[in-house]
C-alpha cells in the first residue's frame, strides 16, 4: 500500500526545534539596574573619595578638622595642578614624563635669579624683581614643553620616548646649574627691591593658601578651554581619531605643541610653589611627580589612549591620591605600605575603567540589536517522505 507519512524521528526533531525557537532566552536585566551600574562606574572616583574620607575620619579624630582639611588640600593642589596639564596631554593620546624634572628645573632657575645672576663678562650681578623671576621660571617650563611638542609633532617621536629623554635632560640641566647643591634662603633682598615670592607657598587669601586659589583658577581656565573653546574640541578629536581630525582640518601639530607647553607651564608653577613653601630650591625636587599626575588623571576616568577625560575627574583623582596619602600618614601606616596601597588603587581604578568600557560596548550592541528589524518569518511545512 502506497501513501505519504512523516517519519517519527523527523517529527520529533521538528517538535524539538519548534520548542527551542519558542523557548524564552535569559531574562534581560532591568533598565534601572543597568542605569544604576553605569552611574556607579561613572562616579567611582567620587565614591572612592567618600569612602576614604569616611574611613580615615573614623580612624582619626583630627582628620576632618578645618585646619587639617586645608593642609591636605594644599598638598592636593600640587598634584592637581600637574594633573591639569597632564590631562590636556593625555586627551590627545600623549604622555608627559618630564613634568617632575620641569618642577625641579623651574625651582632652580628661580633660586639662581633670586640669589643674584652673576655675569662675569661685565662683572655685574643682576637681581631681578620677583615678578620677573616668576615670568622667567614659567617661560623655562614652557620652553621645555615646547621642545617636547616639537619632538613629537615635527619629528614624529613617540611621546613616551621624547618626554622620557627630556626628563633626563631637564634634570641634568638643573644639576648643572646648581652644581648639585640646594639654593637656600630664597626670601629675597628687600634692600634690592626683591622680597622673594613667599606669597605663592605660604601666603593666604581670605584665610585660604594661595596655592589652593591657583589650583582653582587653573581648573576654571582649563574647563573653559576644554568646554567652550574650539581648542577643546580639537583635543578630543585628536585623541579619538588623529587621522580623521587631520582630514577635518584640525591643526594637529599646533595642538600637540600647545598641550605640552601648557603642561610645562603647570609643572613650572608647581616648582615655584614648592620653592616658595620651602624657601629653598633643590635640583631633586619633583622626582616621581609625573607618576602622581598620571595616576590622578587615570583615577579620574581619563583614557590613556586619548579622547576621554574631564577636568572634574582629574581634580577628584588628585584629591583621592592626596587624601589617601595624608590619611595613611595620620594613622601611622608604614611608608612602604603606602606605596603598595597607592599602586593597588591605581590598578583597581584602571580595571574599573576597562569594565565600564566593556559594559558600554555591550549595552550599545544590545541596543543596536533591539533596534534592528526582525527577519521575515517563514512557515515551515512538514516534508512528506515516501514510506
Amino acid at each position: 500500500m502506497s501513501g505519504t507519512s512523516t517519519h517519527p524521528d523527523t517529527r520529533a526533531e521538528r517538535r524539538s526545534t519548534a520548542a527551542g525557537a519558542d523557548a524564552p532566552g535569559p531574562a534581560p536585566r532591568p533598565a534601572w539596574i543597568r542605569r544604576l551600574g553605569d552611574a556607579a562606574l561613572e562616579l567611582r572616583a567620587f565614591i572612592a573619595l567618600a569612602v576614604i574620607i569616611v574611613t580615615f575620619a573614623a580612624l582619626s579624630d583630627t582628620y576632618l578638622t578645618s585646619s587639617n582639611l586645608i593642609t591636605m588640600t594644599r598638598h592636593v593642589a600640587i598634584n592637581a595642578i600637574l594633573a591639569l596639564g597632564m590631562l590636556l596631554v593625555i586627551l590627545t593620546g600623549g604622555i608627559d614624563l618630564s613634568v617632575g624634572s620641569i618642577v625641579g628645573l623651574s625651582g632652580i632657575v628661580a633660586g639662581v635669579l633670586l640669589q643674584g645672576w652673576q655675569i662675569n663678562s661685565f662683572d655685574v650681578v643682576l637681581y631681578p624683581q620677583v615678578w620677573a623671576v616668576i615670568v622667567i621660571s614659567l617661560a623655562v617650563g614652557m620652553l621645555v614643553g615646547a621642545l617636547n611638542g616639537l619632538l613629537i609633532s615635527r619629528f614624529r617621536l613617540a611621546p613616551f620616548i621624547a618626554t622620557l629623554g627630556m626628563l633626563y635632560v631637564a634634570r641634568g640641566i638643573a644639576l648643572l646649574i646648581s652644581n648639585g647643591a640646594t639654593f637656600p634662603r630664597l626670601e629675597g633682598s628687600p634692600e634690592l627691591g626683591n622680597t622673594g615670592f613667599g606669597f605663592l607657598g605660604s601666603g593666604r587669601i581670605l584665610g585660604i593658601p594661595t596655592s589652593i586659589w591657583i589650583m582653582v583658577l587653573l581648573a576654571a581656565l582649563a574647563t573653559v578651554l576644554i568646554r567652550r573653546m574650539p581648542f577643546g574640541r580639537w583635543l578630543y578629536s585628536v585623541g579619538g581619531n588623529e587621522r580623521a581630525a587631520e582630514l577635518s582640518g584640525v591643526p594637529i601639530r599646533r595642538v600637540k605643541l600647545w598641550v605640552y607647553m601648557l603642561s610645562g607651564f603647570c609643572a613650572a608653577m608647581v616648582g615655584l610653589i614648592i620653592a616658595s613653601e620651602l624657601t629653598s630650591a633643590a635640583p631633586q625636587t619633583g622626582e616621581t611627580f609625573e607618576l602622581n599626575a598620571i595616576a590622578a588623571v587615570v583615577i579620574g576616568g581619563a583614557s590613556l589612549a586619548g579622547g576621554r577625560g574631564t577636568v572634574r575627574g582629574a581634580l577628584v583623582g588628585a584629591f583621592v591620591i592626596g587624601f589617601l596619602s595624608d590619611g595613611l600618614v595620620m594613622v601611622g601606616v608604614s611608608t612602604f605600605w603606602q606605596i603598595v596601597i597607592k599602586g593597588a588603587v591605581i590598578i583597581f581604578a584602571v580595571l574599573l575603567d576597562q569594565g565600564q568600557q566593556r559594559l558600554k560596548r555591550s549595552s550599545a550592541a544590545t541596543a543596536a540589536t533591539s533596534r534592528a528589524p526582525a527577519p521575515p518569518s517563514t512557515a515551515s511545512h512538514p516534508r512528506e517522505t515516501p514510506h
